[in-house]
């Protein structure tokens, strides 16, 4: 009497019960569910026409579109593997995740399609395909096929919403490469179903909601929002570009219920200049980062609410919420800003959170830490919102899982009352606007240059970001070592990795702080830094 679980069924349902209810609002084209469901099974017939075939992957490299949302969806009912990729990777970036992938079509936005080169020449994509503009129009980058050329090989001809095996994958979705080269991400459709059932709970999903696409799509698939809101039935409210005025406009004109991001998008929704109070309920959810209590108090100030949630890829987004207690609504404002800066307790359909110390006890057994709120230990999480395994990668999956809970790589503490709250990196990663940043990357990158003897690179405070790249650079200044100013090496770090990746900030010393082996002591720059601000 099982049947497996996937979140196709969800668009089947949306378009069943409220086939004339508006789904997708993208610029000036809208669809009713009725629509959205015909449009997803032309594409899905679409990529069977072009020779895609079950467990094949799917790669898009695209901006919040109906076309992205849409994706998440066509994909799956052609019984093939979706791949989201981040479109502030390079290209360099974007081709490896292509090739480790084996993605035989790349469909993306026409601007993000024109910097990538010889693609011919990639080890998988047989095709590359141009989305539409929000205006309909194509960029028409060389050797591309336009998505009206692919939907014409499509039909209406129906297809079953349904999966044989619910644990197949649904998406592999790629990790920021904190480790060197990113890791793909495994989900199924068991795991993405109760995911999105979760954030329909925690985030009050109903039919009349009405969620804003501040939150990029491919970022864990829209932390499994683009199934979710579907699930409800709600609208989905395109946005391609994140800008103050714009996410405003549409707040106003469509008078958003929803949205999400990391704390630089609650900065940008409080300090753009047509921040006002609002007269209905907004509820805006946040993680990448721990939003500071400030930026939550003035969200709170403009009348809405702020969901902390906390995860990570491998945990399909969101895994944790700060849920709050009755007993709150009478803290002073201060005070509550700080409870709900925590990253809180397991969510409906995910397991306990727990923090662990550093090593098993003699029988082997994973140990929590004291509930104090300050005995620091890892955060670990097991379960149906966990992923499948990281793609081709046995052995880092053994390592990820060890003692039978997926190891975060953050530190955290557990309060007496339950909630966790993280206080470092194990791994120094920087998550600077909802993006993890690794440390090593960017010192390689800096050493690259002829000037650079010795690079360290830690995460700062950062009020728009949550979190910056800082470099502390020790340099060579030789002939034909060439330019190694300031404004100089963050360029040449620009020119070799992701814009966003690159430091803000670089101060040159005369040595680094090195441990017996050589490694660098990067809390004492972080103590240096302290010291400096006071």
């Amino acid at each position: 009497m099982d049947t497996p679980l996937t979140p196709l069924r969800f668009l089947e349902r949306a378009a069943e019960v409220h086939p004339d209810a508006t789904a997708v609002v993208d610029g000036s084209s809208i669809w009713s569910w009725s629509e959205f469901a015909e449009a997803v099974t032309v594409a899905a017939r679409a990529l069977q026409a072009s020779n895609v075939r079950p467990g094949d992957r799917v790669a898009y490299l695209a901006t919040n579109s109906a076309e992205m949302l849409a994706a998440h969806f066509a994909v799956p009912l052609a019984q093939a593997v979706l791949v989201a990729i981040n479109t502030r990777l390079r290209p360099n970036e974007v081709r490896y995740i292509c090739e480790h992938s084996g993605a035989k079509l790349l469909l993306g936005d026409g601007n993000l399609l024109a910097n990538l080169t010889d693609v011919s020449a990639w080890d998988c994509v047989r095709e590359v395909v141009e989305l539409p503009r929000v205006d309909g129009g194509y960029d028409r980058p060389p050797h591309t096929t336009s998505y009206a050329d692919l939907l014409a090989r499509g039909d209406t001809s129906p297809l079953v919403w349904e999966v044989e095996d619910e644990n197949q994958l649904i998406a592999i979705n790629y990790t920021s490469g904190t480790t060197g080269n990113p890791r793909g991400v495994e989900y199924t459709h068991r795991g993405a179903y109760l995911n999105s059932l979760g954030e329909v709970c925690h985030q009050g999903f109903r039919q009349d909601s009405r969620y804003l696409w501040t939150l990029p799509m491919f970022h864990c698939n829209g932390w499994c929002t683009t199934w979710a809101l579907t699930a409800a039935a709600g609208t989905h409210i395109c946005l391609r570009a994140v800008r103050g005025p714009a996410i405003w406009d549409l707040i106003d004109r469509e008078r958003i219920s929803h949205m999400a991001g990391a704390p630089t998008v609650l900065t940008t929704l409080a300090t753009a200049a047509e921040a006002h109070p609002l007269d209905w309920p907004l509820a805006v959810v946040t993680a990448g980062a721990p939003p500071s209590p400030t930026i939550i108090g003035r969200i709170r100030g403009l009348g809405a609410e702020v969901v902390h949630v906390y995860g990570l890829t491998e945990t399909y987004g969101p895994y944790a919420v700060c849920e709050p207690q009755p007993t709150w609504d009478g803290l002073a404002d201060e005070e509550l800003a700080l409870r709900l800066a925590r990253q809180g307790v397991g969510m409906l359909t995910s397991d306990r959170l727990r923090v662990v110390r550093d090593k098993p006890d003699t029988a082997g057994e994973l140990t929590d830490v004291t509930p104090d709120g300050n005995e620091v230990g890892e955060i670990v999480m097991r379960g149906n919102s966990v992923m499948k395994a990281y793609h081709r990668e046995l052995d880092a999956t053994a390592s990820a899982f060890n003692g039978g809970w997926f190891h975060s790589g953050d530190l955290g503490v557990m309060h007496p009352d339950g909630y966790v709250q993280l206080v470092d990196r194990a791994k120094d990663v920087i998550i600077s606007g909802g993006e993890s940043i690794s440390t090593v990357e960017v010192e390689q990158a800096l050493l690259n240059h002829p000037a650079v003897l010795d690079a360290a690179v830690i995460g700062v405070p950062d009020e728009r970001w949550g979190e910056s790249p800082k470099a502390f650079v020790v340099t060579a200044f030789s002939s034909g070592a060439g330019d190694a100013s300031k404004r100089a090496l963050i360029a040449h770090v620009r020119d070799r990795i992701a814009h966003y990746k690159a430091p803000r900030e670089v101060e040159f010393v005369s040595e680094l702080p090195k441990t017996s082996t050589g490694k660098t002591r990067k809390y004492e720059l972080r103590a240096w830094l302290q010291e400096e601000n006071h």
